[in-house]
């Protein structure tokens, strides 16, 4: 860590460029969208799996693979915004990212157990949400690590 000269604090080392790793964010959010659209079509469209239907944080349309989607998308972002803030304000920011992402993805995927409908749609669902998390994790780290800079390479090591 490093003294400002004119303020005599320490100053952050963290440099974190923000335009690149909010591109990446956006990519992430139209990959995870994606899978969430993508899963409720082959579940419903060629699996004949009629999905239960949880709480979506967006439900702009009568389409479910829709709102689906774009709920994904809206994760997404939202854990972009996550990583972002925890990259400049923690220690260890990838340790407290996996940890929150991972516990959410959990939740997502008990959700569905949670409502009325078959067993089949239960695990269809709890699947998709499975394959949701992974891809934000999976993908904002890696963008996080090629977008963030510290002395310490938080994001490059394990």
């Amino acid at each position: 860590m490093t003294i400002d000269p004119h303020t005599g604090r320490p100053r952050s080392t963290v440099v974190v460029d923000a335009g690149r790793l909010w591109s990446g964010g956006l990519a992430t959010a139209l990959v995870a969208g994606l899978v969430g659209g993508l899963g409720v079509l082959v579940c419903q469209g060629v699996l004949d799996i009629k999905l239960t239907k949880p709480a979506l944080w967006l439900d702009l349309t009568d389409s479910f693979a829709f709102n689906y989607a774009a709920t994904a998308f809206a994760a997404a972002l939202a854990a972009t915004g996550l990583a972002h803030l925890l990259s400049v304000t923690t220690p260890k920011p990838r340790a407290f990212f996996g940890w929150i992402i991972g516990l959410l993805t959990a939740a997502a995927m008990v959700l569905p157990f949670a409502q009325s409908g078959t067993m089949a749609s239960k695990i269809a669902a709890s699947v998709i949400n499975l394959v949701i998390g992974l891809a934000i994790a999976s993908l904002l780290t890696a963008v996080l690590s090629r977008t963030v800079v510290d002395a310490e390479r938080t994001w490059q090591q394990p």
